[in-house]
């Protein structure tokens, strides 16, 4: 019932459009971009309940106060303390490791707000439990989410994010403005 509720308002009554081109094994992560709205949030819950998949995600803790808090982790999300200085993608390669499938979401830029410099932790968790990394992208002018291309992260990483940043320089986020791949 879920799915199909999904499918109908995220295609039927919205009008987008997916364009998947690449396998999802049991692991991996998704870097997604733009992230420029908390729509962005919303469309990845319609399209991941419309393909039946649980993917997980990464959030400011903030976000995890009474009631929102039990949605968001009922939903697959994974608070992040960005005060504290843990070694978070650490901890999420071993989880990866010892998971029979791990399915993790983030989005490079870190933050809905115009960033010129990404983070680079989804690329060093996908190298240290050696996972593929799908690029999702998402196109408010298009209304298409597109994943056409898989990065297996090799230590290169001044080449892969380069690679990863020119993926992305055509899509249209919620606000535009708030997008960047910043300099290459």
């Amino acid at each position: 019932m879920w799915k199909q509720f999904c499918n109908w308002l995220l295609y039927k009554r919205w009008g987008w459009t997916a364009e998947i081109t690449q396998d999802h094994p049991d692991k991996f992560i998704i870097c997604l971009a733009p992230h420029t709205s908390n729509w962005d949030f919303v469309l990845g819950q319609l399209y991941s309940g419309a393909i039946g998949m649980k993917i997980n995600f990464l959030m400011k803790k903030e976000w995890f106060f009474w009631p929102l808090g039990s949605v968001f982790k009922w939903l697959g999300g994974i608070p992040v303390h960005r005060q504290k200085h843990t070694s978070m993608t650490d901890a999420m390669a071993e989880a990866a490791k010892e998971a029979n499938t791990f399915r993790l979401c983030i989005t490079p830029e870190g933050t809905r707000a115009r960033r010129e410099e990404w983070k680079k932790g989804f690329y060093f968790i996908g190298m240290k439990a050696q996972l593929p990394i799908l690029l999702y992208g998402i196109d408010y002018e298009k209304k298409l989410i597109k994943c056409t291309k898989t990065i297996i992260p090799m230590g290169d990483l001044d080449t892969d994010m380069r690679d990863i940043k020119l993926y992305f320089k055509d899509f249209k986020g919620k606000k535009p403005e708030n997008f960047t791949i910043g300099e290459l």
